[in-house]
C-alpha cells in the first residue's frame, strides 16, 4: 500500500481492504513495496521513488495538508451504511483493554455517567497522537464515574481513541452517540426504521464501528417524532442492537435518551413512566431528560415499588443533570451537588451532562483546573469512588495527560504545551482535605509526563505535627517480595513518608510504614542498573521493601509531618509511586519486530520551496502490557551526497500504540538512506538494549521531474 500525495490535489484514497467479518486490524500488507517489509529480513530495508502524482489518504481520516491523523463522525445515513474496516481509520482504535475495577458496573446500585458536549465535538482531542495546545480541556476524576458518553450533534458520534483508551486505564466503560433530529432526523428515522432488514442493517453498522474503534456501546438519541411504523420497530430495533452489542462485546451498554413516546410523539417526560418504558424494556438503560423535579424522582419510585422488574433495575435509570442549567432544572453550574443529592436519597443513577461547563463558562482557560477540582469536590458526597484493579507492576506518575512541558524521570524533553489523553496516567483520588492540605496536579514541574501532584498546605504549631493524604485506592495483588518506589520534591522543614493499607482473604486487614532502603541495598542497586542514573534529577527517590505474601494492596497514603515546633507552611511534590514484583527486575529482553512502512505520502510546497517532507505509517510488534509508550527517532544513512556522514538519532515523536504516523518530516534531498527507529519505553523504566530497538531503513530516489 503506497502512496502519493500531490500538494495542489485534495483528492484522498486508500489501497488495501479487509473484509467485514474479519477483526479490526490494520489492513494487510501487500507483496511488493515498503508497505510489505514485514516480510523483509531484518536487516533489509525499504525503497520509495519521489513522486507528487494525487493522493488518496481518507480526508476524513487525515487533514488534508499535513495527513496527520485525525477523528471524526459521520453525518449522514449513506455514510453509516457505506461503512467499511477497509475505509477506517486504523489510529483512531483504541488500545487499552477495559480495565477490572471495585465494584463492576453491574455491582454499582449508584452508577454515575457522564455525557461529554463541548462546543461541537472533536476539538483538541480530534488529533489521535495528540496535539500542541496551552489550555486544553480533560477529565481526570475518573475514581467517580462508571461511564463516559462522547456526545456531538453528528448523526453517528465515535469517541475518540484517546478517550477511550484513558477511560478503559481506569475500568470507565465509553459509549457513542446515535442521534436524530430535526425534519432531517425524521426522515432518516422513516427510512431506516420502515422494517426489520433496514434497522438491522443500522444496528450492524453500529455493532461494527464500535467493534473495531474499541469502544463499548451507544446512546440512542431519536428526537424528532415518529411514524406509527418506525416507532413500532424502535423497539424491536433497540433489543436487536443490544443483543448483538453483547455478542460482540463483554459488558457493552445501549442506552435510551428520554424523547419519544410509545405513540411516536416527541415529548419529553423527564422521567421514566407508561408512555416510554417500551424502550427502557428492550435495552440497558434509560437516560431522562433534565427538567424533572423531585415529584418525578418520587413517581418513578412509586413505580419501582409496585413493579419487581423495575425494582431491580433502579441503577439503570439514569437521571439527567444539565451542567448548565438550561431550562428549569435542579441545581446545575456549582449547585449541581443539590441534584445529585435528590437523585441518590430516591436511589437513582446519576447521568451528568456537558460537565465541560467548568471550562467553557471561565475566559481564563489557565484556571481550568482549579474550577474542575472544585465542582468535583462539591458532587464528591454523593459519588462513589471505585477501586483500580491492576496486577504488577502498579504505578502512576500523575500525568493528567496534558501540560506546559513533557519530562522523562526528571529530566525536561521539551518545553511546550501538549495535549494526549492516552498519556494520563492511572489517576490519584483528588480528595480536598478541609483546612491543612490541598491536593491538585501540577504543570510547573513534573518527575515523567506533564505533571505532579502537589500537596501543600500549612502545619500549625498549635495543632497535630502531621498530616496523612489518600491517594490512591486500590486492589493490587502483591508479590512474595515486592519493591515500592515513592519519587518526591519537598520544601525544607518536614519530612514525607508512605502508609500501605493491605488486605488479606477479604477479612483481615492492616497497614504498615514500610522503612527507606539504604542506597546499597540489593534491589535499589538493580532498580537504579535497570533505569539509569536518577541522582542528577533534584527529585528524591526512595525504595521501600514489602513483605506481605498473599496480600492485595488497598491503599496509599502519604504523611507530611513538620520536624520542628512552629507553624510550618510546606510544598510537597509527588513525583511518581511505583510497586513492582523483586521477581521482575530483570533487563528486558523482547525485541522490537516487523517496523513496517506504509502510506508514503511526499510533499513539496513548490510556492516556497521548502524542503522535502517525508509522511508515513509506521507499525511494529511488541508485547502488549510491557510498554508505558514507543520513543521514534529518524537518523540519516546517506545521502545527499556521497560524502555526508551519518547523522545522530533525532526524536520524532511519541507512540502510545504500535502504529504510529509520521507527518511532515524534513528529510535529505533525494537520492538518500534514512532510519527510522522505534525504542520501547517500559512502563517500570528499565532501559531497553539498543539492540532490541525497531528499524527500519527507507531509501529514495527522486521519481520524473516535476515543476518546483
Amino acid at each position: 500500500m503506497s502512496l502519493r500525495i500531490d500538494p495542489n490535489q485534495g483528492e484522498l484514497r486508500r489501497v488495501g481492504e479487509v473484509e467485514e467479518g474479519e477483526a479490526a486490524t490494520f489492513p494487510k500488507a501487500e507483496t511488493s513495496g515498503p508497505e510489505s517489509c514485514l516480510d523483509h529480513s531484518k536487516d533489509s530495508h525499504a525503497h520509495e521513488v519521489v513522486t507528487y502524482s494525487p493522493s488518496s489518504l481518507t480526508a476524513t481520516h487525515y487533514d488534508a495538508n499535513t495527513t496527520e491523523p485525525i477523528s471524526c463522525g459521520l453525518q449522514t445515513l449513506d455514510q453509516l451504511l457505506a461503512w467499511q474496516r477497509s475505509t477506517a481509520n486504523p489510529l483512531n482504535v483504541a488500545t487499552v483493554p477495559l480495565a477490572v475495577r471495585d465494584p463492576p458496573l453491574a455491582s454499582c446500585t449508584h452508577r454515575t455517567l457522564v455525557s461529554h458536549d463541548m462546543m461541537g465535538g472533536y476539538l483538541d482531542d480530534r488529533f489521535i497522537q495528540g496535539t500542541e495546545s496551552e489550555a486544553p480541556y480533560a477529565f481526570y476524576h475518573w475514581q467517580y464515574i462508571d461511564i463516559f458518553n462522547y456526545f456531538t450533534h453528528n448523526l453517528v458520534t465515535i469517541p475518540p481513541a484517546v478517550w477511550s483508551n484513558v477511560a478503559h486505564k481506569h475500568g470507565v466503560i465509553v459509549i457513542g452517540t446515535f442521534i436524530t433530529e430535526w425534519k432531517e432526523g425524521s426522515k432518516m428515522c422513516e427510512e431506516f426504521l420502515k422494517d426489520a432488514e433496514s434497522y438491522r442493517l443500522v444496528a450492524d453498522k453500529l455493532v461494527q464501528i464500535s467493534h473495531y474503534h474499541g469502544f463499548d456501546g451507544w446512546l440512542i438519541n431519536i428526537e424528532n417524532s415518529l411514524s406509527g411504523v418506525a416507532v413500532r420497530n424502535t423497539p424491536l430495533f433497540l433489543r436487536y442492537l443490544t443483543d448483538q452489542m453483547h455478542l460482540r462485546r463483554a459488558g457493552s451498554v445501549v442506552l435510551w435518551y428520554d424523547s419519544v413516546l410509545e405513540d411516536g410523539k416527541l415529548q419529553w417526560q423527564n422521567e421514566l413512566n407508561t408512555h416510554n418504558r417500551i424502550f427502557f424494556d428492550a435495552c440497558d438503560g434509560f437516560f431522562t431528560n433534565y427538567n424533572w423535579v423531585e415529584t418525578d424522582l418520587e413517581a418513578m419510585g412509586a413505580m419501582a415499588a409496585e413493579d419487581e422488574s423495575i425494582r431491580g433495575r433502579q441503577a439503570d435509570i439514569y437521571v439527567g443533570v444539565d451542567v448548565f442549567a438550561r431550562g428549569k432544572v435542579v441545581g446545575g453550574m456549582l449547585d449541581t451537588n443539590k441534584a445529585l443529592k435528590l437523585i441518590r436519597k430516591h436511589n437513582f443513577s446519576a447521568a451528568i451532562f456537558a460537565p465541560g461547563w467548568v471550562y467553557e463558562s471561565h475566559l481564563d482557560k489557565t484556571k481550568f483546573r482549579e474550577h474542575q477540582d472544585r465542582f468535583w469536590a462539591l458532587l464528591s458526597d454523593f459519588l462513589y469512588t471505585h477501586r483500580s484493579t491492576t496486577p504488577l507492576p502498579f504505578i502512576s506518575s500523575f500525568c493528567q495527560g496534558f501540560g506546559k512541558a513533557v519530562y522523562w524521570r526528571g529530566q525536561l524533553e521539551k518545553r511546550r504545551g501538549w495535549f494526549n489523553l492516552s498519556a494520563q496516567d492511572l489517576q490519584p483520588l483528588y480528595s480536598q482535605e478541609p483546612g491543612a492540605l490541598r491536593m491538585c496536579g501540577c504543570p510547573e514541574e513534573a518527575w515523567s509526563g506533564g505533571n505532579s501532584l502537589l500537596l501543600d498546605g500549612l502545619l500549625p504549631a498549635t495543632g497535630p505535627d502531621k498530616v496523612c493524604v489518600k491517594v490512591f485506592s486500590l486492589h493490587v495483588p502483591l508479590a512474595p517480595l515486592s519493591l515500592m518506589t515513592l519519587v518526591f520534591k519537598s520544601s525544607a522543614g518536614i519530612s514525607v513518608s508512605p502508609e500501605l493499607s493491605w488486605i488479606k482473604d477479604k477479612d483481615t486487614t492492616g497497614s504498615v510504614t514500610p522503612v527507606a532502603l539504604d542506597d546499597t541495598d540489593p534491589a535499589v542497586r538493580k532498580l537504579a542498573q535497570l533505569t539509569g542514573d536518577w541522582s542528577q534529577s533534584g527529585w528524591t527517590v526512595r525504595c521501600y521493601l514489602l513483605e506481605l505474601h498473599g496480600c492485595d494492596l488497598s491503599e496509599v497514603l502519604v504523611w507530611v509531618q513538620r520536624e520542628k515546633p512552629h507553624d510550618m507552611p510546606f510544598t510537597c511534590r509527588l513525583g511518581e509511586i511505583m510497586v513492582l514484583d523483586v521477581a521482575g527486575l530483570q533487563v528486558p529482553t523482547e525485541a522490537v519486530q516487523g517496523v513496517c512502512i506504509e502510506d508514503v505520502v511526499w510533499l513539496r510546497d513548490a510556492s516556497t520551496l521548502m524542503p522535502l517532507r517525508l509522511n508515513a505509517t509506521l507499525r511494529w510488534r511488541y508485547p502488549p502490557q510491557r510498554w508505558r509508550y514507543f520513543r521514534l527517532y529518524w537518523r540519516r544513512l546517506r545521502g545527499p551526497g556521497p560524502h555526508v556522514p551519518p547523522g545522530s538519532l533525532v526524536p520524532v515523536g511519541r507512540a502510545y500504540s504500535t502504529l504510529f504516523r509520521v507527518t511532515e518530516l524534513e528529510v535529505p534531498e533525494p537520492p538518500a538512506l534514512v532510519e527510522l527507529v522505534v525504542e520501547p519505553v517500559m512502563k517500570e523504566g528499565f532501559l531497553v538494549p539498543e539492540s532490541l530497538w525497531g528499524r527500519r531503513s527507507l531509501s529514495y530516489t527522486e521519481g520524473p521531474t516535476v515543476n518546483r
